[in-house]
């Protein structure tokens, strides 16, 4: 820090709260440690006896903690995203939309890694509503070096951080297998779950088609509902049992399967596939029926965003992937897939 007259301290960053006191009016912090001088600023520090201020000696390689912040924040900020005024030293991001929030993560630990800058963000992947806080992000110091912000400026490489991603895939098809639902044994209480699940993220089911097992009867199914909806989800005959025929009628149909079984619980028999098209096609295991939160719940936002997902992407739900079966269901405010 640096002693210098008031007169001469336009520009300069204060280092320490200044206290005015009014008799009978006032008494408080006037001016706050970070506080930059203005042209303003110095009849009233005259007038409260400051003829001198200890600033931050500033030079052309520093920065003041809300020019940084304007830094990390255009670094974040992506699609679809509101920011807030900057205040002491911190902006926050907010989403302007309802949709999925993604992330960059290795970027984010790049930048993170560099020394008194940080951003602290939710996780990413997960579905948002509009004014939902994303992010917040300033530096640690009053005053950082501007090579640490041109650091973190490298490792975003010119592009943003994160976004928010609309719903792009409106419509779905539903194939509820199983003779015991063919022939009215029992009631359906699958599809009115996905029904509303579906509609959280403006899906609508548009097709509805009740077969017999059978690994043909299935495939027919499957075949006759391509490409009249956005997605395509099969219901029963999930498991291992010689009779649970639709994950062979999922491949039979067409469908590159990206993955049969999930590191994830409840959930673990979830099949996801795709057409040459684009078009997902999944297979539901029975918990998706009952259980609150299910492997379906963490996929749904990502698939309704329009993202293609990989083996990978399932590799990585089994940090986190263990619901805990807590008494009263919290999701998505849990760590579940988290």
């Amino acid at each position: 820090m640096k002693l210098i007259k008031t007169v001469d301290a336009v520009g300069q960053v204060l280092c320490h709260d200044m206290t005015q006191i009014i008799p009978g009016e006032y008494k408080g912090a006037r001016f706050c440690k970070g506080h930059i001088v203005t042209e303003e600023d110095i009849p009233v520090l005259l007038s409260m006896g400051k003829e001198n201020l200890y600033i931050f000696e500033m030079d052309e390689n520093k920065l003041h903690e809300n020019d940084a912040a304007e830094i990390l924040c255009e670094i974040c900020k992506g699609e679809n995203i509101a920011r807030s005024e900057v205040k002491e030293g911190k902006i926050e991001l907010t989403a302007e939309i309802n949709g999925l929030f993604t992330l960059d993560r290795e970027k984010l630990y790049a930048i993170n890694s560099i020394d008194e800058i940080m951003i602290a963000t939710r996780k990413g992947d997960t579905a948002v509503q509009k004014g939902d806080k994303l992010a917040g992000t300033r530096v640690i110091p009053l005053v950082i070096n501007k090579d640490k912000l041109e650091q973190a400026k490298a490792a975003a490489n010119g592009t943003p951080l994160m976004n928010v991603l609309p719903y792009t895939l409106k419509t779905a098809a539903v194939i509820t297998t199983g003779s015991e639902v063919y022939h009215g044994r029992i009631e359906d209480k699958f599809t009115p779950v996905l029904i509303e699940k579906l509609r959280v993220y403006g899906i609508e089911v548009i097709e509805h088609l009740t077969v017999d097992d059978g690994l043909d009867n299935i495939t027919s199914a499957i075949n006759s509902v391509k490409g009249k909806a956005d997605m395509i989800l099969c219901t029963g005959g999930m498991s291992v049992d010689p009779d649970d025929n639709t994950p062979g009628a999922i491949k039979q149909s067409g469908a590159d399967i990206v993955t049969y079984g999930a590191p994830v619980l409840p959930g673990a028999m979830f099949l996801l596939g795709y057409f040459e098209d684009g078009t997902p096609i999944m297979g539901l295991p029975g918990c998706v029926m009952y259980a609150k939160a299910t492997i379906f719940d963490l996929v749904l936002p990502r698939i309704a965003a329009g993202v293609k997902l990989t083996k990978t992407d399932f590799v990585d739900y089994g940090e986190g992937g263990l619901c805990l079966g807590c008494q009263v269901c919290t999701y998505p405010h849990c760590p579940f897939g988290k």
